[in-house]
Protein backbone atom coordinates (compact mmCIF):
# COMPACT_ATOMS: atom_id res chain seq x y z
CA UNK A 1 0.00 0.00 0.00
CA UNK A 2 3.03 2.34 0.10
CA UNK A 3 2.31 2.58 -3.38
CA UNK A 4 -0.62 4.61 -3.53
CA UNK A 5 0.26 7.59 -1.13
CA UNK A 6 3.62 8.14 -3.71
CA UNK A 7 1.64 8.34 -6.57
CA UNK A 8 -0.94 10.60 -4.89
CA UNK A 9 2.42 12.72 -3.84
CA UNK A 10 3.91 12.53 -6.88
CA UNK A 11 0.31 13.76 -8.86
CA UNK A 12 -0.07 16.17 -6.50
CA UNK A 13 3.55 17.46 -7.21
CA UNK A 14 3.00 16.84 -11.40
CA UNK A 15 -0.22 20.04 -10.98
CA UNK A 16 1.40 21.97 -8.73
CA UNK A 17 4.36 22.55 -10.89
CA UNK A 18 1.64 22.39 -14.00
CA UNK A 19 0.01 25.25 -12.67
CA UNK A 20 3.34 27.17 -11.86
CA UNK A 21 4.25 26.99 -15.25
CA UNK A 22 0.82 27.98 -16.52
CA UNK A 23 1.07 31.18 -13.71
CA UNK A 24 4.32 32.11 -15.13
CA UNK A 25 3.31 31.93 -18.91
CA UNK A 26 0.29 33.91 -18.28
CA UNK A 27 2.07 36.08 -16.41
CA UNK A 28 5.23 36.82 -19.11
CA UNK A 29 1.83 36.93 -21.92
CA UNK A 30 0.34 39.96 -19.62
CA UNK A 31 3.67 41.29 -19.85
CA UNK A 32 3.55 40.97 -23.41
CA UNK A 33 0.32 41.92 -23.98
CA UNK A 34 0.76 45.54 -21.89
CA UNK A 35 3.78 46.55 -23.95
CA UNK A 36 1.54 46.09 -26.96
CA UNK A 37 -1.38 47.96 -25.82
CA UNK A 38 1.20 50.93 -24.87
CA UNK A 39 2.97 50.76 -27.91
CA UNK A 40 -0.50 50.78 -29.98
CA UNK A 41 -1.24 53.73 -28.05
CA UNK A 42 1.81 55.83 -28.72
CA UNK A 43 1.45 54.68 -32.08
CA UNK A 44 -2.31 56.27 -32.08
CA UNK A 45 -1.28 59.20 -30.40
CA UNK A 46 1.33 59.79 -33.02
CA UNK A 47 -1.46 58.82 -35.71
CA UNK A 48 -3.87 61.57 -34.22
CA UNK A 49 -0.93 64.26 -34.26
CA UNK A 50 0.04 63.31 -38.11
CA UNK A 51 3.65 62.87 -36.37
CA UNK A 52 4.23 59.91 -38.83
CA UNK A 53 7.40 59.89 -41.07
CA UNK A 54 6.70 59.11 -44.46
CA UNK A 55 10.27 56.57 -44.57
CA UNK A 56 9.72 55.00 -41.60
CA UNK A 57 6.50 53.41 -41.91
CA UNK A 58 4.67 51.54 -44.91
CA UNK A 59 0.57 52.24 -44.79
CA UNK A 60 -1.38 49.36 -43.71
CA UNK A 61 -3.62 48.58 -46.83
CA UNK A 62 -7.31 49.84 -46.99
CA UNK A 63 -8.25 45.80 -46.93
CA UNK A 64 -6.49 45.27 -44.03
CA UNK A 65 -7.73 47.65 -42.08
CA UNK A 66 -11.36 46.95 -43.48
CA UNK A 67 -11.02 43.49 -41.88
CA UNK A 68 -9.51 44.36 -38.71
CA UNK A 69 -12.15 47.09 -38.05
CA UNK A 70 -15.17 44.56 -39.23
CA UNK A 71 -13.60 42.14 -36.43
CA UNK A 72 -13.33 44.60 -33.64
CA UNK A 73 -17.23 45.64 -34.48
CA UNK A 74 -17.76 41.61 -34.40
CA UNK A 75 -16.72 41.47 -31.03
CA UNK A 76 -17.53 44.53 -29.72
CA UNK A 77 -14.66 46.03 -29.22
CA UNK A 78 -14.16 49.90 -28.98
CA UNK A 79 -12.89 50.89 -32.81
CA UNK A 80 -11.41 54.49 -32.99
CA UNK A 81 -11.46 56.31 -36.06
CA UNK A 82 -7.86 57.04 -37.00
CA UNK A 83 -7.20 58.73 -40.21
CA UNK A 84 -5.89 56.28 -43.38
CA UNK A 85 -2.13 55.89 -44.61
CA UNK A 86 -2.74 58.45 -47.38
CA UNK A 87 -3.76 61.35 -45.00
CA UNK A 88 -0.69 60.33 -42.88
CA UNK A 89 1.77 60.42 -44.96
CA UNK A 90 0.30 63.10 -47.22
CA UNK A 91 1.67 66.56 -46.88
CA UNK A 92 0.14 69.10 -44.17
CA UNK A 93 -2.21 71.38 -45.71
CA UNK A 94 -0.93 74.34 -44.59
CA UNK A 95 2.46 73.63 -45.80
CA UNK A 96 0.82 72.43 -48.73
CA UNK A 97 -0.83 75.94 -49.23
CA UNK A 98 2.53 77.34 -48.61
CA UNK A 99 4.69 75.19 -51.26
CA UNK A 100 1.68 76.23 -53.98
CA UNK A 101 1.77 80.17 -52.95
CA UNK A 102 5.64 80.16 -53.52
CA UNK A 103 6.05 77.70 -56.59
CA UNK A 104 7.00 79.49 -59.34
CA UNK A 105 4.57 79.85 -61.96
CA UNK A 106 4.88 81.40 -65.25
CA UNK A 107 2.94 84.17 -66.11
CA UNK A 108 0.67 83.38 -69.62
CA UNK A 109 2.18 84.84 -72.87
CA UNK A 110 1.03 87.83 -74.11
CA UNK A 111 -1.64 87.93 -77.00
CA UNK A 112 -0.27 89.44 -80.08
CA UNK A 113 -1.85 89.69 -83.17
CA UNK A 114 -5.27 87.88 -84.35
CA UNK A 115 -6.03 84.20 -83.19
CA UNK A 116 -6.31 81.71 -86.20
CA UNK A 117 -10.09 80.61 -86.90
CA UNK A 118 -11.11 77.19 -86.45
CA UNK A 119 -11.65 75.51 -90.10
CA UNK A 120 -14.70 73.56 -91.22
CA UNK A 121 -13.94 70.65 -89.03
CA UNK A 122 -14.00 73.02 -85.89
CA UNK A 123 -9.85 72.54 -85.64
CA UNK A 124 -7.18 75.05 -85.51
CA UNK A 125 -4.21 74.23 -88.03
CA UNK A 126 -1.24 72.37 -86.57
CA UNK A 127 1.38 74.78 -85.42
CA UNK A 128 4.39 74.14 -87.11
CA UNK A 129 8.35 74.81 -86.59
CA UNK A 130 8.36 76.44 -89.70
CA UNK A 131 7.36 79.72 -90.65
CA UNK A 132 7.75 79.72 -94.40
CA UNK A 133 3.74 79.54 -95.55
CA UNK A 134 2.50 80.21 -92.22
CA UNK A 135 -0.22 82.98 -93.29
CA UNK A 136 -1.35 80.74 -95.78
CA UNK A 137 -2.05 78.29 -92.60
CA UNK A 138 -3.76 81.06 -91.23
CA UNK A 139 -6.01 82.00 -94.57
CA UNK A 140 -7.17 78.88 -95.03
CA UNK A 141 -8.61 77.64 -92.13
Amino acid sequence: MTGIPEAFARFRSDVEAAVTRGRRAASAASAANAAQRNRNRELADQARAKQVRPEAQRPTSEDVRRVATGFREDHGLPVERLPSGAELLSPPEESQKRTDANANSAPPPPMTGARAVAGPSGQLPPERGDDEDFSQARILY
